[in-house]
């Protein structure tokens, strides 16, 4: 019996072992993370603060939704940025009313925390990016920079949906638009923080895409587009998914893994939902690890949540999570 209990430990002892190594080896399974507290949320945009190391995400609602945890895990709902109106909003949008602000994008860049975001109403390109910075988040004090960039009916672009990246040059570009006009990029001022020149068309998809994260990997040199397609804001019945591809210029071509370029309709869909989470999309990446965006809770009858997930990337340098 002895004997036999000595072959079992041994056994077990070369079991664990080989969980352990496997366990360093592999990511924990591109988790998504555990979150509590206030999560309702449209269209969040995520980046952890200098200096106080605590977690921020902005999203669509009135006045601009936010919320902060201390632990990334746990959030609270914070006071929204607008109370009331800047006034060059009714000048660019006249029938946009109240205080209602879609798809933010915070961006830190040379001390300065930049907070893009969309007004608009639905169905219409008439529409603007406006910006406002500030020093400290925790601070709560920000400054309005004004219209970004804007649109009407004569522009090819939907002026929304706004997302920065600091290119491999040193550069800054803007991704934004959206639907049957298609997603842009467009190169902005180091200075001013808006645009300096033209924009260029790099993805469309009919049945609608918008929401774009534009997204540099130095590791594999290439910049990727992740955008949502399908449709929105309609709880369980929504059909986001959230699709990718890369180039290696910042104003594409932008191909799938099948090598289709955006432009012609490609993306490679990497999250298209489950059975507990419906129409993933408004995404935003942070860094190259992180992912956040909404989906709707089936447990919760098609409430909009906040999911947030560790980024990876495979070998041949495309991203995924679970």
């Amino acid at each position: 019996m002895q004997h036999v209990r000595s072959h079992k430990t041994m056994l077990t002892s070369a079991l664990l072992a080989i969980l352990l190594f496997v366990s360093l080896m592999l990511p924990a399974s591109a988790a998504t993370w555990n979150l509590t507290g206030d999560t309702n949320v449209h269209d969040p945009s995520y980046i952890v603060e200098n200096g106080t190391g605590t977690h921020w995400v902005f999203s669509t609602g009135e006045g601009l939704q936010v919320l902060w945890s201390s632990d990334g895990k746990h959030y609270n709902r914070s006071l929204p940025i607008f109370t009331s109106r800047p006034s060059w909003w009714s000048q660019y949008v006249p029938n946009h009313t109240g205080l209602d602000v879609w798809a933010p994008d915070i961006f830190y860049y040379n001390g300065t925390y930049y907070l893009y975001y969309s007004i608009s109403t639905f169905g219409s390109k008439v529409s603007a990016i406006g910006l406002v910075t500030t020093n400290s988040i925790s601070g709560g004090v920000w400054t309005d920079r004004g219209m970004v960039i804007s649109s009407n009916n004569s522009t090819n672009y939907n002026a929304i949906d706004a997302n920065i990246v600091q290119g491999h040059n040193g550069k800054l570009y803007m991704a934004f638009g959206s639907w049957s006009n298609g997603i842009y990029v467009t190169e902005i001022s180091t200075s001013t923080m808006k645009p300096t020149g033209n924009s260029y068309r790099v993805a469309t998809k009919s049945g609608g895409i918008e929401g774009p994260s534009l997204v540099y990997n130095s590791n594999t040199g290439y910049y990727y587009l992740f955008v949502s397609i399908g449709t929105c804001c309609a709880g369980l019945n929504s059909t986001y998914k959230i699709a990718v591809g890369r180039s290696t210029s910042p104003f594409g071509p932008f191909v799938d893994k099948n090598g289709v370029d955006m432009k012609n309709g490609g993306g490679t869909v990497i999250d298209s939902g489950n059975s507990a989470w419906v129409g993933p999309g408004g995404q935003d990446v942070y860094g190259t690890n992180v992912i956040a965006r909404h989906a709707y809770s089936v447990a919760e009858n098609g409430a909009p949540k906040l999911l947030i997930s560790d980024l990876y990337w495979d070998s041949s340098g495309w991203p995924y999570f679970n």
